[in-house]
């Protein structure tokens, strides 16, 4: 069966379930549909005939979010109207959740969408309607929510919550979306139906579940809310805060935008989540007092470039189950870190909230993107690191503060998924000897320490990961940034991965690499990211990459004569992104790729002269870079249109059932 969003189709096995999935339109469906209610006809040609409700359909069409049900009842509710007006339509657009509750010709709506509701299994409930804290139309990351659900105790584990999210797409209660095409998990983020979500905000106050401190709300005495949301736009004081809810009872706190010294309180002392991920105006001394919430499991401050360090109270946080300090200007955790352990003393007389999920560190580099590249620098982790036995994430630790690092590693026999950055040839002896011990081990990101210069003499992964010596079984996820002469042997024995990225390795166009890489059998994403060099041809020949399905080339200053794909090679390969930065490249062979969908092409410039800014990250470009921008675009127009037009030339001919389009972005 296919589900469609609006403009989008998502295609997925449905299992049987005690309610029937909703389905869903594309948008021209439901404008033909409504414009037949409204009209009566199918003759009607909104923008020649009636301009002025384009818009305004386009508004309902997007609350209406695909469904057939409610596409059909409001357009009869518009065609009852006498008049047939911009004003009227986006009246019924703005009030549209009201209209649901007190207009009887719109209950039939309301009827099947409480019954999607109620026909959810009792697990599933709290899962859903913990959608309605975050604001309309956001996506919200497949991460977040689960290890959000683990610490409410929603969820005992991963696995668990993977489940719930696949049951809450299958039951068509979450609209699927994607952030990254390179992401093993196909779907990794989602969002909410607007009208599904108007459901799931009343649901929630109803039963004393969620509170959104948002403007125009209402600041009666709300009292024993679990979940508080404070929306950007919401301007109130402390005392409307203090007054508005019994923030002793407050679960979870969610900031989004701006982040207010008072938002977090002293007084929430039973706080399970902090999520103040991608907000404003947080600083180091907002965070001062963080290890008095002794019962706090998650605490993000993913995105906060402000923030330099933890305090040493964090410590305190026996329970802390999930520590997400990506983006952030951290550059070494506290001893008293190590004191996390003792929440992993016994998991299994804990209750079950999610106990083997113990510490999840996400201990990410500082400012992570700079035109797709990354940052030189890690985190230093504590001596005593490898006491956290329960740790299953751990990235990116920086191998050069010592030899000591390589053994806190080689402690955490449980983790799962492993960054680190600074490896050379003394450190890399004893990084692979780690390495094989760590026999649960999923994922694997390995840097040099100065990446960022592109071929101008920075450090080489050579010799520095040839002492493995068996390769990590359960291996899925693999990046490996530097310059490489040969693939490390071990990776012809990675029966199971599925994922591989070589950034800055010099290996694109090697024939022995693609044929080892195209030999690996269950290789499904491959990216390759290079620079600063020549290729005469990159081939992928015909028989390897039989199970690959996304192709990501990224390539900065480079002339590549050809990129030829053979027939029957990558014959299961959906989607090709072309990132090419002053780099000049044919390309041959795209009308004989059996399953392309789509291939994304863009054209990125740079000019890098590093300066570092006050937060420890790349300064803006200033009106000078700006200009030489534009006019490296103006030059560059030619080559760009001579690329674009060989793709769609080759793209129309092939005869695929997908028909393959190009996207230029």
């Amino acid at each position: 069966m296919e589900v469609f969003r609006v403009g989008i189709a998502f295609k997925y096995p449905l299992k049987a379930t005690t309610t029937p999935p909703v389905l869903l339109f594309r948008v021209e469906q439901g404008l033909n549909l409504i414009l037949q209610r409204v009209f009566k006809n199918r003759t009607t040609d909104l923008a020649e005939q009636y301009p002025a409700l384009v818009e305004p359909a386009k508004l309902i069409l997007k609350k209406c979010n695909g469904l057939p049900l409610a596409i059909v009842t409001i357009g009869g509710f518009l065609a009852d109207q006498p008049t047939k007006t911009a004003v009227e339509w986006r009246k019924l657009n703005e009030h549209i959740s009201v209209e649901l509750e007190m207009n009887p010709k719109l209950e039939a709506i309301k009827t099947v969408l409480m019954k999607s509701y109620d026909g959810l299994p009792y697990y599933l409930k709290p899962c859903f309607l913990y959608m309605s804290i975050f604001p309309e139309d956001r996506n919200v990351s497949q991460r977040r929510l689960a290890y959000r659900w683990i610490a409410e105790g929603y969820a005992r584990d991963k696995a668990t919550t993977d489940r719930y999210f696949m049951e809450l797409i299958e039951r068509s209660m979450i609209l699927p979306t994607q952030q990254s095409v390179c992401s093993i998990q196909g779907f990794d983020s989602c969002q909410l139906h607007d009208l599904i979500r108007d459901i799931s905000i009343a649901e929630s106050l109803e039963e004393n579940l969620l509170f959104r401190l948002e403007e125009g709300c209402s600041l009666n005495t709300h009292g024993a809310v679990r979940h508080l949301a404070i929306s950007s736009n919401w301007e109130g004081d402390e005392h409307e805060l203090e007054s508005t809810v019994e923030l002793s009872r407050i679960r979870s706190l969610t900031v989004f935008g701006k982040c207010r010294p008072f938002y977090i309180s002293d007084k929430m002392r039973f706080l399970r989540v902090l999520d103040l991920e991608g907000t404003d105006g947080l600083t180091n001394h907002h965070l001062e007092h963080i290890g008095e919430f002794l019962h706090l499991r998650y605490l993000s401050l993913r995105g906060c470039d402000h923030i330099y360090y933890l305090p040493d109270s964090v410590g305190n946080l026996r329970q802390l189950e999930t520590l997400d300090i990506k983006g952030t200007g951290i550059g070494m955790l506290p001893r008293t870190t190590i004191k996390l352990t003792c929440c992993s003393l016994d998991f299994s007389k804990m209750s079950g909230f999610g106990r083997c999920e113990a510490c999840h560190l996400a201990c990410c580099i500082m400012n992570p993107n700079i035109i797709r590249g990354i940052a030189d620098s890690g985190v230093k982790v504590p001596r005593g690191t490898r006491k956290l036995k329960a740790l299953r994430t751990l990235r990116y630790v920086h191998l050069a503060w010592g030899n000591v690092i390589v053994k806190e590693i080689k402690g955490l026999t449980s983790l799962q998924k492993l960054g680190v950055v600074g490896i050379n040839k003394k450190n890399g002896p004893g990084f692979c000897s780690a390495i094989s011990s760590l026999s649960h081990l999923e994922s694997l990101s390995v840097r040099t320490g100065h990446i960022l210069n592109f071929g101008k003499g920075g450090d080489s992964l050579n010799g520095c990961l040839d002492d493995m010596s068996t390769a990590p079984e359960n291996l899925q996820s693999l990046k490996l940034s530097g310059s490489l002469e040969k693939l490390p042997e071990w990776i012809k024995g990675l029966q199971n991965l599925v994922k591989l990225k070589l950034e800055l390795s010099r290996l694109s166009g090697n024939l022995e690499t693609m044929q080892v890489l195209g030999n690996l059998p269950n290789l499904s994403i491959l990216g390759l990211w290079d620079s600063y060099f020549n290729i005469d041809v990159l081939q992928f020949q015909t028989g390897l990459f039989r199970r690959l399905t996304v192709l990501d080339l990224f390539y900065t200053r480079m002339k590549i004569r050809l990129v030829e794909f053979e027939e029957e090679s990558m014959p299961s390969l959906e989607m090709l992104t072309l990132s090419l930065g002053d780099t000049e490249a044919a390309f041959s062979g795209l009308e004989l790729l059996q399953s392309i969908k789509e291939v994304r092409l863009s054209f990125h410039y740079i000019r890098f002269t590093p300066k570092s800014s006050k937060t420890g990250g790349i300064e803006r470009l200033d009106k000078g870079e700006y200009e030489w921008m534009k006019e490296k675009d103006r030059r560059n127009k030619p080559k760009q249109d001579k690329v674009r037009e060989e793709l769609q030339m080759q793209l129309d001919r092939n005869n695929n059932k997908n028909r393959p389009v190009l996207k230029v972005q």
